[in-house]
């Protein structure tokens, strides 16, 4: 696959290609990827953390395909380029299970294996957080209970952090998982010591809680409550994370599920019914009324009306002929029809619909790159100000608990991403939800600046009302009822598809 691909990609000067990432965890990922890319010569690239793609363009005859997934891959996460969307029949229940498919590597960051892993956490995290913050629940070796308890979720809830640390640990990195590892671990070690060497595991040993500061003996303190709790949290913002990009994705996947399935082709004067994939450019196919259109063609037979709202906003269905052009996905309202194929596949107005919705997805607006650029930096700090802290508190305080409790606080106070998280997935279902809604937003600077926005012009009536025609009032002859003539009227067009049709016969019920 990739050897062919590298095969096109070289011969042309001036190329492009889009990748899938796999194994970002957080916006520092996405910035690595994203400057490891741009070192190369000639590279131009974006990376999206909230969509997982890397958009780049390259010069042909000196980088290919190949090449820019090498280099993501010696960053230590996974590529593999994205073919071009076509309308895909309804996925099966089995579908999405293969390595292509799935986050790579692990499937640590789907939904439904994140929904389970947090409700396993929060389950055995819950009881000790309770014990550590009300003392009246602790008993005698409460604090092995606790241990018990927190021991999994730091080690199996937390293993994603712990996974993606190490790795970006080997290759010189550090990220938003390096935050979320060192804090609950050093947590979870300190609790450790001090049961096992200290007087924390002594029977009768109690946690008190205060509102206020107060210094417990070195060797009495212990935070599983801290290390599971702060595990528990991010979880729950990562699942939380990828069910907003699912519902987002289903908007794309929605848009390209709107064409029709099979049609009805002409092979030697005998109509039959084939999948829209067979469908070639040259083929005649039978459209009858009430049926989607199959694809971007001609009209080479018959005369009606097809309802192109879904393109061009507009309610009223436009009147075609033989010679005239018609858009797969559109309705046709009234009279038989016979097209000639001219685009298939990813050629069609509706591939380019979805497209467009992706691009503007993938792509990134002003304020997305200085949240990237901040979280590009951020973990390094972070860590630096934590190491400075301990070593202040230790300096000026010469209290190890203290200094320790502060330590680990600016950790855990920094581990949610949300820096590099929201501004991605707010401009992602933005974009994802104008496509449900019929609105094509070309990419995210063009959403940015509708801030700015305090005129909107509209160049169809269809644009700002519901769609479907009504009947408001009936003007008749000094000789006619208005009764007779909407019962006329009604039973004349009772059986016509058209939406004028439609909109007298129901005002006539």
């Amino acid at each position: 696959m990739h050897s062919t691909t590298e095969a096109e990609t070289r011969t042309a000067a001036d190329s492009t290609a889009e990748l899938t990432i796999g194994g970002m965890t957080c916006a520092s990922c996405a910035a690595r990827i994203e400057k490891k890319l741009n070192r190369m010569d000639g590279v131009t690239a974006t990376v999206n953390y909230a969509t997982e793609k890397a958009k780049v363009s390259y010069r042909g005859e000196d980088v290919s395909v190949q090449d820019l997934i090498a280099t993501v891959e010696k960053t230590g996460y996974t590529a593999q380029p994205v073919r071009a969307p076509k309308p895909p029949p309804p996925p099966s229940p089995a579908a999405g299970t293969g390595a292509g498919s799935r986050h790579a590597g692990t499937d640590d960051d789907a939904p439904d294996a994140l929904r389970r892993r947090l409700t396993v956490s929060a389950v055995l995290a819950a009881p000790v957080v309770l014990l550590a913050m009300v003392p009246y629940l602790q008993f005698d070796n409460w604090q092995w209970l606790s241990l018990t308890l927190a021991a999994p979720v730091v080690v199996w809830g937390g293993l994603p952090f712990h996974r993606a640390t190490w790795t970006n640990l080997r290759h010189g990195a550090a990220t938003m998982d390096t935050l979320v590892s060192i804090g609950t671990l050093a947590a979870f070690g300190w609790s450790l010591w001090a049961l096992f060497l200290g007087d924390a595991g002594t029977p009768g040993m109690r946690h008190g809680f205060d509102l206020t500061v107060r210094h417990a003996g070195d060797t009495s303190t212990i935070y599983l409550e801290v290390a599971a709790g702060v595990v528990t949290f991010i979880l729950l913002g990562r699942y939380l994370e990828a069910r907003s990009k699912r519902k987002a994705g289903s908007a794309l996947r929605a848009l390209l599920h709107l064409g029709a399935k099979e049609v009805s082709v002409l092979r030697g004067g005998t109509e039959v019914r084939v999948p829209i994939a067979r469908l070639a450019v040259g083929d005649r196919f039978v459209v009858r009324p009430g049926e989607k259109i199959a694809t971007d063609g001609t009209v080479v037979e018959g005369a009606s009306a097809v309802d192109a709202s879904m393109l061009t906003g507009e309610s009223v269905p436009v009147e075609v002929g033989v010679g005239d052009g018609v858009a797969g996905a559109t309705v046709n309202t009234s009279g038989r029809l016979v097209v000639q194929a001219t685009r298939v596949g990813a050629d069609t107005q509706l591939a380019r619909m979805a497209r467009l919705v992706e691009d503007a997805q993938s792509g990134k607006a002003e304020v997305q790159r200085l949240a990237d650029r901040i979280s590009a930096v951020f973990v390094p700090v972070v860590l630096v100000i934590a190491l400075v802290t301990l070593v202040v508190w230790l300096l000026t305080a010469d209290d190890v608990t203290a200094a320790f409790t502060a330590a680990v606080a600016v950790l855990i106070i920094a581990c949610p991403c949300a820096l590099g998280l929201a501004t991605p997935t707010a401009l992602m279902v933005g974009t994802g939800r104008g496509a449900q809604l019929g609105i094509l937003i070309k990419g995210p600077e063009v959403l940015e600046t509708t801030r700015r926005v305090d005129t909107i012009v509209l160049d169809k009536t269809g644009t700002v009302t519901t769609g479907r025609m009504t009947l408001l009032d009936v003007h008749t002859t000094d000789t006619t009822t208005e009764n007779e003539v909407l019962r006329l009227a009604g039973a004349l067009e009772h059986s016509s598809e058209h939406p004028i049709a439609q909109a007298v016969a129901t005002g006539a019920t």
